[in-house]
């Protein structure tokens, strides 16, 4: 599932593919992903006009237009922003093409279609932002504990509800708590303000890292090098891992680095 760093990613994408060049053709291959849009407006508006500097907040992509609106990129589970050639063959789930001056195509590829593409004006994007949490990789100490403050539930799903901090996904979620020590399912406000400081700085670093590898990476040193693996092992103590599930997802975390205390 694409999280904060995979999305950092696609910005990137966007600004090396299509950043200031004008949008010649908008090709809709399927209507299903596109919000509140069809794909006539879509074309109608955006042909013509330049890619302006896009923006992240979360998981969300604002990729703005110089003097139009503001088309709003979310990736759910199997989204992905590719850059191509204007001739190169389709991909099957290829959904929406924007071809950017004479030698770049910008493409939305998504297998599941569970999220898409809206458009929207100034007022539009302040109001989906509005119901977002601070961005994870943007949000001070102080932000961070404000985000936590008077949530009654377990800490993955404080740090995975996107309207109190936005950007932190399943494998992220496990991460952060695996490397500051938490349990998944510690209550947030039963953590004392050592924990809190610790998961805040944890979550730092490893979003830091994993913007750079535009991705979780799945390394040896990481719990996410370990979680898909039979019998997986703890990379930091060698104990076996436990499995469950924690807020409707599956939740991989070591019983003696992290431990139950709820």
């Amino acid at each position: 599932m694409p999280e904060l760093p995979d999305v950092e990613g696609f910005r990137q994408v966007l600004v090396s593919c299509a950043l200031g060049r004008t949008v010649r053709r908008v090709e809709v291959y399927d209507a299903g992903v596109l919000h509140g849009v069809s794909a006539s407006r879509l074309r109608r508006e955006l042909e013509g006009r330049r890619f302006a500097e896009p923006e992240r907040h979360g998981k969300w992509l604002l990729a703005r237009c110089d003097g139009g609106p503001t088309l709003l990129m979310h990736f759910g589970m199997t989204g992905l922003l590719v850059c191509c050639h204007p001739g190169d063959p389709l991909d099957p789930h290829d959904r929406v093409a924007f071809t950017v001056g004479h030698d770049r195509q910008l493409r939305y590829r998504d297998q599941r279609k569970l999220r898409g593409l809206w458009l929207a004006d100034d007022s539009g994007v302040a109001r989906t932002l509005d119901r977002q949490g601070p961005d994870a990789l943007a949000v001070d100490r102080a932000g961070f504990d404000a985000a936590l403050s008077g949530r009654r539930g377990g800490v993955k799903s404080a740090l995975m509800n996107q309207s109190v901090l936005a950007g932190l996904g399943n494998l992220l979620a496990d991460e952060v708590l695996w490397r500051a020590g938490l349990h998944p399912a510690r209550r947030v406000g039963g953590l004392s303000e050592g924990e809190r400081g610790r998961l805040y700085a944890d979550m730092r670093r490893t979003l830091r890292s994993s913007v750079r590898a535009r991705r979780v990476p799945p390394r040896e040193s990481w719990l996410t090098g370990h979680r898909d693996a039979g019998n997986a092992v703890c990379p930091r103590c060698g104990d076996r891992l436990c499995r469950g599930r924690i807020t409707g997802r599956g939740t991989v975390w070591c019983p003696s680095c992290q431990p139950d205390r709820s």
